[in-house]
Order: structure tokens, then sequence, then C-alpha cells
């Protein structure tokens, strides 16, 4: 009998706090979009752009690039809010919001994220979702790109081929990875040996900082210019677009795989390898 009604107690205190933290939950995420729907200058374009849980596609928008399934169950925390901006001047208001309100903001740069690092947190956040802006602009001539942080490697590739047949850009090997997060980390790829990280191909950005300022490399100095590239660009703002430095290659190329084993010589095979790869 004491089991039982401890038990019922438990579930009792259980259902208190659950409700307390929904109630709390509910309280800052009115708060949040009635501070949004102050701070827009056009009401009826933002309210386009934002998504919460009473939404029919609220989840298909969280889940549309999480390829970690673990982070699609129930029990990991959801946003209160995702916001798909379409234009720059959309994300600022978002920023002061989340301020006022005491909330985090998680940026998603409309590639997948294995870890969850911009799509979960363990207290109340919003989601900025920038896979709405991902244009490209490639310019031969003078060997640049300018990629919104929204765009997909694969994405970025394709624009650069579509322009040259000679220049390209190093940076992952996987089409689907989001520019603004490969690329603020630092963006490992098959090119490193001879050119590097992506990120040291960066010659200019543009970021919004906490403050809602839009900073370009001047504007945001060297030293914030030097931590975004690699430091991980959502711990200092949110990362609008990079200025590439596109790199010389060959017209053709050979792609080709061996599979050793550690018996038919694959040890001496690797270390020969390293004298002629690069």
């Amino acid at each position: 009998m004491k089991t039982t009604s401890n038990s019922s107690l438990l579930f009792i205190l259980l259902l208190v706090i659950f409700s307390c933290s929904w109630a709390v939950s509910s309280h800052e995420h009115d708060d949040f979009l009635q501070c949004l729907s102050l701070q827009s200058n056009n009401h009826s374009s933002i309210s386009n752009i934002v998504y919460t849980p009473k939404n029919s596609s609220y989840l298909s928008i969280l889940n549309f690039s999480i390829q970690n399934l673990r982070f699609e169950s129930v029990s990991t925390p959801k946003p209160l809010v995702i916001i798909t901006p379409v234009h720059e001047s959309q994300i600022q208001p978002v920023i002061y919001c989340a301020k006022e309100n005491g909330m985090q903001i998680r940026v998603r740069s409309g590639g997948h994220d294995y870890e969850g690092l911009s799509y979960t947190s363990q207290v109340p956040f919003v989601i900025i979702d920038l896979v709405n802006l991902r244009e490209i602009k490639v310019d031969v001539d003078k060997k640049t790109a300018w990629i919104q942080a929204g765009a997909r490697l694969g994405e970025l590739y394709y624009r650069i081929a579509e322009k040259s047949r000679t220049l390209g850009f190093p940076a992952g090997v996987c089409p689907t990875v989001g520019a603004g997060g490969h690329i603020s980390g630092g963006g490992y790829g098959a090119l490193i040996r001879k050119y590097g990280l992506a990120a040291d191909h960066v010659i200019d950005a543009r970021i919004i900082d906490v403050n809602g300022r839009i900073l370009d490399r001047s504007s945001m100095g060297e030293d914030l210019f030097w931590a975004i590239r690699g430091g991980g660009g959502a711990s200092f703002g949110v990362i609008l677009a990079w200025k590439l430095e596109l790199v010389d290659v060959p017209e053709k190329v050979t792609v080709f795989a061996i599979a050793r084993t550690l018996e038919q010589n694959a040890t001496n095979i690797v270390h020969r390898w390293q004298y002629v790869a690069n």
C-alpha cells in the first residue's frame, strides 16, 4: 500500500512539474511571437516564415535536414519556434526578441548536422533555419564566389562547374553539407593536401552580431573574422554569407579506388602514397 501511494505521489509530482514546464514554455513562446510581431516592419511577411508546434508543417520543417534519427525522438527537446527567413532583414528581429525573452538561438545552415548542435538545446530555444538563403554568385574573372550560408556544398560545386572547368573550391565531399556550418568549422575535404581547409580561402563574410548589426570583414575587425573561420560561426553571430577565393584545378582528373588488405602490402602502399598524393 505504501509503495502504491509513493508511486501515485511521484506520478502527480511529475505531472505538476511537466504542466508547469509546459506553461512556462507556452508563456515564453507567446511573448516571443508578440515581440517578433512588434519588431517586424511587415507583420504579414514575418508570419509566413514562423512555425510553431501548432502549425501542421512544424515537424516536417524541423525534421527536413535531420539525418540522425536519434534526434527525431519525442524525448529530444524541440524548439518553441522555427523561423525560415527569406531575407536577412528578417533575422534581426529574431535576435532581438530572443534576447528580450532569455531564449537561445540555434542556427541551421540548410544542410545536415549529425550531432544535433544546430537544432537541439536543453533550455528554451528558437531555430533560425537559413535553408531559403542559398544564393551563389561566381565571378570567374576574379576567381571568387559569394555563397549564402543556407546553400549546400553540392550546389556550390555545381555553380562553379557551370562557369568554369578549371576552378574549384576545397571543401567537403558530402554534397548535403550546409556551407554556413561547414566553412565556419574549418571545412575538411579531398583537396586539403594542396589547398588546406575551406576556411583558409574565405576572404570576406557577412554576419549579424548579437546586437543585430550586419557586419563585413572591415566592420567586424580581423579578430572576429579570424574567429568565425574555424571557431564555429554560431558562437559569435549568424553567418549570412561567405566570399570565397576559388582555386585552380585540372580540367580533367582521374578518380580511382584501390582495395588492399594488410597481407597485400597495404601499409607500404599507404606510405608511398604520402609522397605523391599532394
